[in-house]
């Protein structure tokens, strides 16, 4: 089962990931993401099938246009394998709290069918936060058309989850979570206008929701880890004058990337924290 998990992890995930790169470059432009299809941008030639294999054809075309010689940005191989290793370990985070160990040491504590509706949901959120950290960078923007409807694919697969399984706890402390992300990201905007998006504020509530189906603890390190991470990016930026105090930074990528601290470490690193100072 491990194996299978890697290779659907990793193979899927880069599949995912190249059409990420197109969902990147063409929301943005408010184009569809369905056609035409692929195409070069320098001399229009459509992408044949066998030059869209992921990671890999930009290696056999050595980064050049098959047609035209132009060069394809290293970013696309990076996005594809990135995408890859991130469905990976999403895929193998989950695995076990739906399908025992070999030895049986481990039993699954919950259904085959509620858990593989939470690793959906959760390999979406892996799916959005690639594409919504590209465009943040690109355009420092959060589309609402990627946004907006997570709110719902996250709402119908952990709702489904929660009925299936019986996690009515994890469903309420979701709806908290979104809630309260929410809230706190829209005080902060409304604080301090213009340093903190509306984008921002609505990816919280989508962030809150997944954080807060894992626990209390992958919330409040999740929501911490965004502020840490961004903070000290900016003093590194500050510190080579790259930036300066008014100089605006895409903030989401570090939303996204604390969250998913949140998801991986969150317990681990709230029960370090509450050892250290004597609570547990």
């Amino acid at each position: 089962m491990v194996v299978f998990a890697t290779v659907f992890g990793s193979v899927f995930g880069s599949i995912i990931g190249s059409f990420l790169n197109v969902v990147a470059y063409r929301v943005p432009a408010r184009r569809s993401i369905v056609s035409p299809p692929s195409a070069c941008p320098h001399c229009g030639s459509a992408v044949r099938g066998y030059d869209n294999i992921p990671v890999i054809s930009w290696f056999v075309l050595r980064g050049k246009c098959r047609d035209c010689h132009a060069p394809i940005s290293v970013r696309y191989p990076i996005v594809e394998f990135a995408t890859a290793l991130l469905f990976l370990a999403v895929t193998l985070f989950f695995l076990p709290t739906f399908v025992p160990t070999v030895s049986a040491a481990l039993p699954a504590k919950y259904s085959i069918a509620g858990g593989i509706l939470v690793l959906v949901a959760f390999l979406y959120l892996a799916a959005i936060s690639v594409v919504l950290s590209l465009i943040d960078l690109d355009t420092k923007t959060l589309p609402n058309r990627i946004v907006l409807p997570s709110y719902v694919v996250a709402a119908i697969l952990l709702g489904a989850a929660a009925i299936v399984d019986g996690r009515w706890g994890a469903l309420a402390t979701a709806g908290i979570g979104g809630g309260a992300l929410l809230a706190l990201y829209a005080i902060l905007a409304f604080v301090r206008p213009g340093g903190m998006g509306m984008g921002d504020v609505k990816l919280a509530g989508v962030l809150g929701i997944y954080l807060g189906w894992l626990g209390w603890e992958a919330l409040i390190v999740g929501a911490f880890a965004a502020f840490l991470l961004g903070g000290l990016f900016g003093i590194v930026q500050l510190a080579r004058r790259r930036a300066t105090r008014t100089s605006g930074i895409p903030f989401g990528p570090w939303m996204l990337i604390g969250a998913w601290v949140g998801v991986f470490a969150g317990q681990w690193i709230a029960g370090g924290y509450l050892a250290l100072v004597g609570l547990r």
